[in-house]
């Protein structure tokens, strides 16, 4: 609709207000499906600071409370907001669940998903530089096998990077069968690379 041109000429402060007016951080999911459309619609893009503002109002309460897969509706509207905004998506909501401490099973099956189908090639990078600045854990894992069960190749240094942050943590992981088929992974798609 027109009237969310205003979005673009909004400043940070004045559009979080205009979100918890409107309430989108607990407004039903079929509607929020269909405000992420709207988003897609409008020209000129947001810029990335309003973006990054609409990821968090819209989705990171939502997804930190999962407790169960999303639903059809909040996985095609986050689908959709990822289609156009995935980099501030990535630096708000993924960095987030990463963040997290404990398990948050859900919410790190969530972020496998996106990286799996819904990223761009520069985010699922983005990603996994998130993942690489903080001590591997048994809930980070799957995160970074889905990055390469993409198989797209690593920029050198992040490649390098990964390398040296499993060798240094191994002993941690020796009972671990996801590091175990990380490491195959890892051998089987950078061979040359690795010695």
């Amino acid at each position: 609709p027109p009237k969310l041109c205003i979005l673009n000429n909004c400043s940070p402060s004045q559009l979080e207000g205009l979100c918890s007016f409107l309430q989108l951080s607990v407004c039903p999911e079929p509607f929020l499906g269909r405000f992420c459309r709207w988003l897609l619609a409008l020209t000129p893009d947001l810029s990335y600071t309003s973006a990054a503002i609409l990821a968090e109002q819209l989705f990171l309460r939502r997804v930190m409370s999962l407790t169960q897969p999303p639903s059809r509706h909040l996985m095609a509207a986050l689908a959709s907001f990822c289609s156009k905004y995935s980099q501030p998506f990535c630096h708000v909501v993924v960095a987030a669940v990463l963040q997290e401490p404990g398990e948050g099973a859900e919410q790190t099956k969530l972020v496998c998903e996106l990286v799996e189908e819904c990223l761009e090639p520069h985010c699922v990078q983005l990603v996994l530089s998130q993942v690489l600045k903080m001590p591997l854990s048994e809930k980070l894992l799957p995160v970074v096998q889905a990055m390469l069960g993409r198989q797209e190749m690593l920029p050198l240094e992040l490649l390098d990077l990964l390398v040296l942050t499993l060798c240094r943590q191994a002993s941690a992981f020796a009972t671990s069968l996801d590091y175990a088929k990380l490491v195959t992974t890892m051998l089987t798609m950078y061979q040359s690379q690795v010695s």
